[in-house]
């Protein structure tokens, strides 16, 4: 019996494999071998940006792709539009990572209508909330999983260092749909504490797949 994706991702790893404008890591070829390296190691999916790696992505390696398309740097830039994420969809993507907070989206759509017409071209819906309401908001406007990704990112969520676990047990708790623990998990230990906490899978991204922002952390250290 094939198993559902849920089942795929349940108590795993999602690596993310992505690097910011500007980073010498941010070409195609060297992140779909990232994506290769993750599987090699055992992740269950990968987390990927722009439609163009997706679609690299979806061709060399069976794995679950989680795609997002990050456009601009202020306000709601996670798939800000239903055109956004059409785009992932057709270039592969079997879930469609979203930003659902509650900030207006940019072509004046909402959630919902994202949400609708992901599933109507046959993909899943991965909400990226900072929040409590906006993760069950998301979860009643059809989202198939609620990230914590945002957390600590937007204005109005608590600002911390360590991974945001007390809101993974929160919407664990509280939600029909499985939560995903992503944002500042930096060690297997923090990893396991938030599967214990009720979260479905972990989202890991830095601290695995971000060399220059690594050897950065490591410089400051050495600084005197």
């Amino acid at each position: 019996m094939t198993l559902s994706l849920a089942d795929t991702l349940k108590g795993r790893l999602i690596v993310s494999c992505q690097a910011p404008p500007g980073d010498p890591m941010r070409h195609t070829d060297t992140l779909v071998r990232m994506t290769l390296a993750a599987q090699a190691g055992g992740a269950a999916a990968v987390r990927v940006n722009e439609p163009e790696v997706v679609a690299a992505t979806v061709a060399a390696t069976d794995l679950p792709v989680i795609g997002l398309w990050k456009d601009g740097d202020t306000g709601i830039y996670i798939t800000p539009t239903v055109r956004h994420a059409l785009a992932l969809v057709e270039a592969g993507a079997a879930v469609v990572a979203a930003d659902a907070t509650a900030r207006p989206r940019p072509d004046g759509s909402t959630f919902a209508e994202l949400v609708e017409a992901v599933h109507a071209a046959g993909a899943r819906v991965m909400a990226d909330v900072s929040t409590f309401d906006e993760g069950r908001a998301a979860a009643a406007q059809g989202a198939d999983f609620v990230g914590t990704t945002l957390s600590g990112y937007v204005p109005g969520s608590p600002r911390q260092d360590a991974p945001d676990l007390a809101l993974v047990a929160d919407l664990a708790a509280a939600l029909p749909v499985p939560v995903i623990a992503e944002g500042r998990i930096a060690t297997p230990e923090q990893a396991a504490e938030a599967l214990a906490a009720g979260a479905l899978s972990v989202v890991v991204g830095t601290a695995i797949t971000a060399p220059t922002a690594l050897t950065r952390a490591f410089v400051a250290g050495l600084t005197v």
